[in-house]
């Protein structure tokens, strides 16, 4: 595929539309529908992108024996469904100051250690170009309402017996899916 051009199509509150034009190897146009954070992509460079949008947090008990899911009622799709904390980069943020800030947010727990970062990764390559990277670490404290009233979040510590059996019966995010698979079989 060859980048021809992009054009922005609708900008919303949160996330602009944009139609990225390619160029196929048999020379037919292609026309992308894509969204972004970004409200200013203009080239293939921008479209790539370099900074993060947004945190995810995964974490475990002091024990390392159980792993933190929320339960989050998701607007996209009307239901409740099963996903590590996570959230926005505020500008001027570091991500690590994010999903301290976003796991305090929804859940009220304090992020005392940091084990790892992950990234970047896209968040939903098959339509946004949204960057995301995760911080692994431990959390303590105890749960509480999320400080926003139109996040219905439940969070909760999951040991890997409940999580394979959740995972039979239960809607993940797919990252938290491919996570919460792979971690419960260690």
């Amino acid at each position: 595929m060859k980048f021809k051009g992009i054009q922005k199509k609708e900008e919303g509150k949160f996330i602009t539309r944009y139609d990225v034009a390619y160029q196929t190897v048999d020379n037919r146009e292609k026309i992308y529908e894509i969204i972004s954070r970004n409200r200013q992509l203009d080239s293939i460079e921008a479209l790539n992108g370099s900074r993060p949008d947004s945190v995810v947090v995964i974490a475990t008990d002091e024990s390392g024996e159980r792993l933190l899911v929320n339960r989050e009622f998701r607007l996209a799709v009307g239901d409740w469904v099963y996903n590590f904390p996570a959230g926005l980069i505020d500008a001027g943020e570091e991500p690590v100051e994010s999903a301290k800030r976003e796991l305090w947010e929804e859940t009220g727990l304090e992020l005392y250690a940091v084990d790892d970062f992950i990234g970047p990764s896209y968040s939903a390559v098959g339509f946004s170009n949204e960057i995301n990277v995760c911080v692994v670490g431990k959390a303590r404290g105890a749960f509480r309402h999320s400080t926003s009233t139109v996040e219905e979040i439940e969070p909760n510590w999951y040991t890997k017996a409940q999580l394979r059996a959740m995972l039979q019966t239960e809607r993940f995010a797919a990252r938290t899916q491919a996570y919460c698979y792979l971690w419960s079989r260690m």
